[in-house]
């Protein structure tokens, strides 16, 4: 458990960021509207953080790392899920199954990436003297 702390609490606050940016009508204001054209890569960005950390959470609690990436893809890709649900409930906002797929691809990748810099650093740490 103590392994996976550090990264298990940023992802919740993530999350929280997540859920907090799906209930607003217009989430990113500030953002140029040429690049919420591409919200498939802006929902695949976020999600990819998310599934990073739920990576470096899962392998912090000792599971192997198939095991480790499995469950944090299944936690995103949920978690992916349940937020276009919340956001069908949002005024000006729909729920999009093409938003759920980007969310869940952004996830592998985010969690794949936190994979190979877990395997590094423990074959790093393996080789120090």
């Amino acid at each position: 458990m103590r392994r996976a702390r550090p990264w298990l609490v940023p992802a919740l606050l993530y999350a929280g960021l997540i859920f907090w940016l799906s209930s607003q009508p217009d989430p990113l204001p500030f953002v140029p509207s040429s690049i919420l054209d591409h919200d498939k890569l802006l929902h695949g960005a976020l999600y990819g953080v998310l599934g990073a950390l739920l990576m470096g959470a899962t392998a912090g609690f000792g599971l192997a790392a198939g095991r480790a990436f499995a469950l944090a893809l299944l936690l995103a890709s949920a978690y992916g899920a349940s937020d276009e649900f919340h956001q069908s409930f949002v005024p000006g906002r729909t729920a999009d199954v093409g938003d759920w797929v980007a969310d869940t691809a952004g996830a592998a990748l985010g969690a794949s990436l936190a994979a190979a810099g877990l395997r590094r650093r423990r074959a790093r740490a393996s080789i120090a003297p």
